[in-house]
This record gives C-alpha cells, sequence and structure tokens, in this order.
C-alpha cells in the first residue's frame, strides 16, 4: 500500500533558563506577536537539535548545550502541518544581544510581560510537565484552532 507524504513545516522553540528567569524575545511577525522563546525553521537535510542550536545562536548570540526536547506541538497551516520540537536547556554560553528577529530579554517567571504570544500558556504547560509528550491544534467550525494534550501515561 503506497501512503501520502503530507507536507509539513518543520521548526524549533528553546526555552533557556537562568535561576529563576527565563529568556523571550519580542517578535512582531503578523499572526504571531509577542514575547516567546527563541527558535526558527529547521533547514533542509538539518537535525531538529542543531537547528535548534544555530536559531537560537542567530537569534540571542548565546550557544546552548545540554538540550533536551520536552515535546512537539503541531496545527494545520495553510494545507500543511506545521510542527514544532520544543527544546529546553539551562546550559549555554555567550553574551546575549538583540537580533533582526526581535528584543531579548531575561524575565523571572513570577513577572512574566503581559504582551505573551497567544499560546505562551500552553507551551510553558509543555515545557514544565514532563508528562506531556505533545499538544496537537484540531479546526473548530468556525476555523478556531482547539489545543489537544497528549500524554506519556
Amino acid at each position: 500500500m503506497k501512503h501520502e507524504l503530507e507536507p509539513c513545516e518543520l521548526t524549533t522553540i528553546c526555552m533557556i533558563e537562568k535561576d529563576d528567569k527565563i529568556l523571550l524575545q519580542y517578535r512582531q511577525k503578523g499572526e504571531w506577536d509577542g514575547w516567546v522563546m527563541p527558535g526558527g525553521h529547521v533547514e533542509p537535510g538539518e537535525s531538529f537539535t542543531e537547528a535548534c542550536r544555530r536559531e537560537v545562536f542567530e537569534e540571542t548570540g548565546l550557544l546552548v548545550n545540554h538540550l533536551r526536547m520536552t515535546s512537539v506541538k503541531q496545527f494545520p497551516q495553510n494545507g500543511h502541518r506545521y510542527i514544532v520540537f520544543l527544546y529546553k536547556t539551562d546550559s549555554f554560553t555567550g553574551t546575549l544581544k538583540n537580533s533582526e528577529e526581535g528584543e531579548n530579554r531575561w524575565f523571572s517567571r513570577s513577572a512574566l510581560p503581559e504582551d505573551l504570544v497567544m499560546d505562551f500558556d500552553l507551551m510553558l504547560r509543555m515545557f514544565d510537565d514532563p508528562s506531556v509528550v505533545e499538544m496537537q491544534y484540531t479546526l473548530d467550525e468556525e476555523g478556531g484552532y482547539v489545543p489537544h494534550f497528549y500524554t506519556s501515561d
């Protein structure tokens, strides 16, 4: 039996922790504006882990180590599947800088900014709850996204 391949877009995002703070970047991309963790697209032939390292360095100037994939987020977009591999680390070197992607700043978890990206709270759950391995958005009747969490239990 022949299986049809589904077109998809592959990306990464990385939570970088320092003490009680997390690194956030202010993005203005149109449909997903606000403070979020750094990340970006996986290049053809590139491993997901190396894509995460490269994107974090390009966007922040930090070299991340000891990356741990925590979960996967996916959603339908324009006839294809958009897949985000979520990584986490507290090990890095380098000097933090801003980039074309946006301003970078450390925030205490107890004092996060108000203008976070729309599903920041859901991603935070994915980063912090080791039992959550995947979140998939489906579309409701009005075309709105509905999150579904999958756990390792």
